[in-house]
């Protein structure tokens, strides 16, 4: 779940008086604009690990894991999610809860991993290269990451400079990889939408040997939009693997979706995700439902994925037990309480080796979710 942000933090008519201007300025004589826009595609960056580490020769399957890794900030209370009130971390609370994610990651051993929330080099995790320290720390060899949300500086609460992105981490080379913009917020002002972030699925090629045209897609979907956006995000991801299916590729792709499964028990969070002075769910509380707890308008907008391709976590599966699959919770002292992250494929999973890892509970708001994919002939 991507953190609100205040909705976003420019909602005072005190902040566009005192502020705006200021902003005009140095957009007008800055070389670089503030914030980063994108292409509709354009080439990912690639990473690769400070030292090789081998890979078997023989293998008929393989693990994939998706993670949304909230930046290195653990379950800290930062001000953007869970009622907190951080805004920058410490070096060494980042580099603490990396190394957490980084022992969890060498425990579970997946081979291809999608992670979402890596800082590459933002004030609030203290500049720190995330994905280059995790790859540097794990078994991981080679890595392409398009960025979510990138800013020169965001005016307000202390944010500044930002640089997060969604990655794949492979054993294997990767290559053609691509950054693919997702749709914009139209429920947003202008100066809001300027500074916010930039949705988008990153693919690549993963060059196993004897094995042609497998792919990895990563997204990570709208959290707060109150418009259509999340729904067209869904719906362009589907269209990424339909055309790599078209093409007689394979794939395996996932992420942090920010929707339930479609049959989930319960579908309005705003109770359980309401912060200490809040109020929802009353005649006059506007808006009535808190923007992003609120999931019952969604409950068909993952039909046609799950109809078209195979989820690790089938549905008929995922309404046995519910509780066993939840992935994500906003309060830092509760257990996962609803499903978010997802993993599907146009191949095939081993049955039954899906593993939502609930265990990890201090090093993110997400657990990893991993599954054994086998490897097409």
């Amino acid at each position: 779940m991507k953190p609100l942000y205040r909705q976003f933090l420019f909602s005072s008519s005190l902040f566009y008086a005192a502020v705006f201007p200021l902003i005009l300025l140095i957009l007008v004589s800055s070389c670089e604009p503030l914030a980063t826009d994108f292409p509709d595609i354009e080439g990912a960056h690639y990473y690769y690990a400070a030292t090789t580490h081998p890979v078997p020769d023989t293998f008929s399957v393989i693990r994939v894991m998706t993670w949304n890794i909230r930046f290195g900030a653990g379950r800290i209370p930062w001000f953007g999610d869970a009622c907190g009130d951080r805004v920058i971390l410490t070096e060494d609370e980042v580099y603490g809860s990396l190394q957490a994610i980084a022992d969890k990651i060498n425990e579970v051993k997946p081979d291809v991993l999608l992670l979402q929330e890596v800082d590459i080099n933002s004030k609030r995790s203290g500049y720190i290269d995330e994905l280059q320290w995790i790859l540097d720390n794990t078994y991981f060899n080679y890595a392409a990451y398009g960025s979510q949300w990138k800013a020169q500086f965001i005016p307000s609460d202390g944010l500044g400079r930002m640089d997060e992105a969604n990655a794949i981490l492979s054993r294997w080379k990767i290559s053609d990889a691509e950054r693919i913009q997702l749709a914009i917020r139209t429920d947003q002002d202008k100066l809001t939408r300027y500074f916010y972030e930039r949705c988008c699925i990153v693919t690549g090629r993963i060059e196993i040997p004897y094995v042609k045209n497998l792919y990895a897609l990563n997204i990570h979907a709208s959290a707060f939009a109150t418009d259509d956006t999340k729904e067209k995000h869904i719906i362009q991801f589907k269209d990424e693997l339909d055309k790599i299916n078209g093409e007689g590729g394979w794939f395996v792709a996932g992420g942090d979706m920010n929707t339930l499964p479609p049959g989930s028990d319960s579908t309005d969070y705003c109770i359980e995700d309401m912060c200490p002075g809040e109020s929802f769910h009353h005649s006059y509380d506007d808006p009535f439902h808190k923007d992003g707890s609120d999931y019952t308008p969604e409950k068909h907008w993952l039909d046609a994925l799950y109809a078209t391709y195979q989820c690790a976590v089938p549905p008929e599966v995922y309404k046995t037990n519910q509780v066993r699959y939840f992935s994500h919770t906003t309060r830092g002292t509760h257990f996962w309480d609803r499903t978010l992250d997802y993993l599907f494929t146009n191949y095939h999973w081993v049955e039954n080796s899906v593993v939502t890892h609930q265990d990890a509970t201090k090093q993110s708001d997400h657990a990893p979710v991993s599954v054994l994919f086998v490897l097409p002939k």
